[in-house]
């Protein structure tokens, strides 16, 4: 396997790790993160014991550890489940939701399932859960715990994440975060306290954090169910925008955001542009290797880097070109960077669902 950028990254820290706050872990850390070896320190926190247990009995790094517990914005809050796992409104069109008809059929099944089973029908509240009279504040497990750097925040509880993403108000700059994910809701009204995306893209603009990427999720009702993309009920072909992965980060090269810039130091830049890697949004980090170059030439060679990208760009090239090379194709208005006019080659499609069967990527309702 061709060496990743963010693994050249993580070779090239010279005093700092890359650390991660997985708030809803279940299922695991995200595999892209192992790239970061020895470097990766990684707290992951999740409302299913069962699943931290399994998930601590796997662990080989000794810098990732998980917390079975629920997370709120305040330690005398404890959790209601009486009126579902989620905030009220997405569960009443979560209910709506032909895979949430599928969870039903399965439901007398789905009891005496395995752990492995339930989750990936995102019945986690079937699985033995954490005390929800004793949740846990992010602000204080961080302090406990002695993290006063951290560089990423996940957050996925099916809920209330915009209630714990709210509760980091103001202190995103002094942890250090360079980048945010976390699960947004397409559905939902005007109220400003309310887990929908346009709340939490205001939010985080605010607080100086720019979109990225954006993964949209479209499920249809149960009213007329569109088949499954996946092997588990989820998301569906067609359908309305229901929900979504949306990926912020620092943008330190745009103007108006240069006077924060210009406090990161030249490891945390290196691996915001190993977020942008693994994001799959290799141009972001090309544009800051370029736009940082100074900064980053003592930690590691930038036209290295800058290759790694471009091989990442042309994923599908059995001989990828250098960045130079790629560039210069560019710069000749190369046909190669456009779509070939008339109906799709046969082989193009061909390759195209090889590709998505071999690998997708993973996505819950």
């Amino acid at each position: 396997m061709p060496l990743s950028f963010s693994a050249f990254v993580a070779a090239k820290l010279k005093s700092e790790k890359f650390a991660l706050l997985d708030i809803g872990c279940s299922g695991g850390i995200d595999p892209m993160w192992r790239a970061f070896g020895p470097r990766l320190r990684a707290l992951g926190i999740d409302a299913s014991a069962t699943e931290c247990q399994r998930l601590a009995s796997l662990e080989r790094n000794p810098d990732v550890s998980y917390v079975a517990a629920f997370v709120s914005s305040s330690a005398n809050k404890p959790i209601d489940l009486s009126a579902g796992p989620a905030a009220p409104l997405i569960m009443r069109t979560r209910d709506r939701m032909s895979f949430m008809r599928t969870r039903e059929i399965r439901e007398e099944r789905l009891k005496d399932a395995s752990a492995e089973e339930k989750f990936r029908h995102n019945a986690w509240e079937l699985t033995g859960l954490a005390d929800p009279g004793k949740p846990v504040v992010v602000a204080d497990l961080l302090a406990e715990r002695g993290w006063t750097d951290l560089d990423y925040i996940k957050i996925d509880i099916d809920g209330a994440d915009f209630e714990i993403l709210q509760s980091v108000k103001g202190r995103f700059d002094a942890l250090g975060v360079i980048a945010v994910q976390l699960e947004v809701n397409f559905v939902g009204t005007e109220q400003p306290d309310e887990h929908t995306f346009h709340n939490t893209d205001r939010f985080l603009r605010g607080e100086g954090f720019d979109l990225f990427r954006l993964d949209v999720r479209n499920c249809s009702t149960r009213a007329l169910p569109a088949r499954y993309i996946w092997p588990t009920p989820a998301e569906t072909v067609s359908g309305r925008p229901f929900q979504g992965e949306a990926y912020y980060a620092r943008d330190v090269l745009a103007p108006r955001r240069a006077e924060a810039g210009a406090r990161w130091s030249a490891e945390k830049i290196a691996k915001l542009a190993a977020v942008f890697s693994a994001w799959d949004v290799p141009d972001a980090a090309a544009e800051l290797l370029i736009g940082r170059r100074e900064t980053l030439a003592p930690l590691f060679d930038i036209d290295t880097g800058l290759d790694l990208l471009a091989a990442q760009t042309q994923a599908n090239r059995r001989r990828p070109l250098s960045y130079r090379a790629y560039m210069a194709s560019f710069e000749a208005d190369s046909p190669s960077f456009y779509r070939p006019e008339g109906p799709v080659p046969i082989w193009e499609r061909i390759k195209s669902a090889w590709c998505g069967y071999w690998h997708p990527r993973e996505k819950r309702p």
